[in-house]
């Protein structure tokens, strides 16, 4: 989660680097983003930090609604990902795009109260609580410069598409989530490669830790974040 997702991500993270100069646009047009629904309709969409259902268990400050914003370079690389694969039978499938960096320091306060321990079965069975904050989990994350997004692949089954098995869920803090670990059974290597390979198609490169973490390269505004809230 660091550079990569503030999720999942121990100290190789890039977002350990210079924490990038936070933008005043106070909204997705003045920092010219566009919602991901804008070019795709039909985009599925399952926003996890606007809802209970993610590691903090709780909608996380900045998500005021269940929306996907990138830089316009960004989703439009996205839709024609969306686009190549659904001939095939198969979608994308999003859990989070840009992130305000108030969510991120939302995440950096969680993690820093080790009362608080209601999502451990699920997302972090095997660690102490103590270790994400550093490890896993930077005050900085890449999400927040609008080029980066988490986000699975889903498969037509009869009349219905359902996700792939990538060996965890999304947010998952453990190796097995590392996108070529060696836990992870051959199938699901190949799910993972299958959608590493749609992305990087478009320009977008993965973040090794985390199968489900993707950026946008170049990215558009490597240097500055933004804290609009998600609406």
């Amino acid at each position: 989660m660091a550079e990569p997702p503030i999720t999942a991500t121990p100290a190789a993270s890039p977002a350990k680097a210079v924490a990038p100069r936070v933008s005043t646009a106070t909204d997705a047009a003045a920092a010219g983003m566009v919602e991901i629904r804008s070019l795709v309709p039909d985009m599925s969409l399952e926003i996890r930090y606007a809802g209970r259902d993610n590691f903090v268990g709780r909608p996380v400050v900045g998500y005021e609604a269940a929306g996907c914003y990138l830089h316009r370079s960004a989703a439009q690389a996205l839709a024609r990902v969306e686009r190549a694969l659904r001939p095939q039978g198969l979608r994308l499938h999003i859990f989070d795009c840009y992130r305000p960096v108030r969510a991120v320091q939302d995440f950096v306060r969680w993690a820093g109260d080790l009362g608080d321990q209601g999502t451990k079965s699920r997302y972090y069975p095997k660690l102490d609580k103590g270790v994400l904050l550093g490890d896993y989990i930077s005050p900085t994350s890449g999400h927040s410069r609008g080029a980066t997004l988490d986000l699975s692949l889903m498969e037509l089954r009869g009349d219905r598409y359902a996700l792939l098995d990538m060996g965890t869920g999304f947010d998952y803090f453990d190796e097995l989530a590392h996108t070529d670990s060696p836990h992870a059974s051959a199938a699901q290597r190949a799910n993972r490669e299958r959608l590493r390979a749609a992305m990087r198609r478009e320009g977008f490169e993965n973040y090794p830790l985390e199968w489900w973490h993707y950026t946008f390269k170049p990215e558009p505004t490597p240097d500055t974040a933004f804290d609009f809230p998600v609406k």
